[in-house]
């Protein structure tokens, strides 16, 4: 088993200090650890504890879910779509993603990806987690309504004060603005 608060504390701290490293403004350096614990909260909440096995063995195939819907966790498609509400402001403010195809595409391919890792793991290594079409789901609408919400936010003063304030410039783009 493989524990979860061990790899959470090194993956956060060790984010924390590429932030750190790289930012001297307080607003950003802020904004850059909190993007990174949030990513660090998903790794947790989707990928550990991890528990796999060695051996012979069938894998657990119940725990596929490619039904959606009629097979849904209601209680998870929630939790599921409010962990990636979020991830509007980190994209915009961190990585300058602000188009809502963009932000809801990234939102699908992270999710993607969470799953076939689930997916691989439970194949290859009788991992314990459960790949469901229905987490794809959840968490792309939870990153369109993170956008949605953003943009209605950002119709507030300080909110757009704030979100322009926390916005990591990036050397090549802040060249190309000159």
């Amino acid at each position: 088993m493989i524990p979860a608060i061990p790899v959470m504390l090194v993956a956060g701290i060790a984010l924390m200090a590429v932030a750190a490293a790289r930012l001297r403004d307080r607003a950003q350096l802020v904004n850059a650890w909190l993007a990174g614990w949030y990513a660090v909260a998903v790794l947790g909440a989707t990928m550990l504890p991890l528990h796999i096995g060695w051996g012979p063995g069938s894998p657990d195939w119940y725990r596929i879910i490619v039904v959606p819907v009629l097979e849904m966790r209601p209680g998870d498609f929630v939790l599921n779509t409010a962990m990636m509400v979020p991830l509007a402001w980190f994209l915009r403010t961190v990585f300058g993603v602000a188009g809502e195809r963009r932000v809801v595409l990234t939102g699908f391919l992270i999710s993607l990806t969470i799953e076939l890792t689930q997916f691989t793991l439970l194949v290859t290594l009788h991992g314990t987690r459960w790949t469901d079409v229905n987490d794809l789901l959840s968490n792309t609408l939870g990153a369109w309504l993170g956008f949605v919400a953003l943009q209605r936010l950002l119709r507030l003063d300080l909110v757009r004060r704030t979100a322009r304030r926390c916005a990591i410039e990036r050397p090549q783009l802040a060249a190309t603005r000159s």
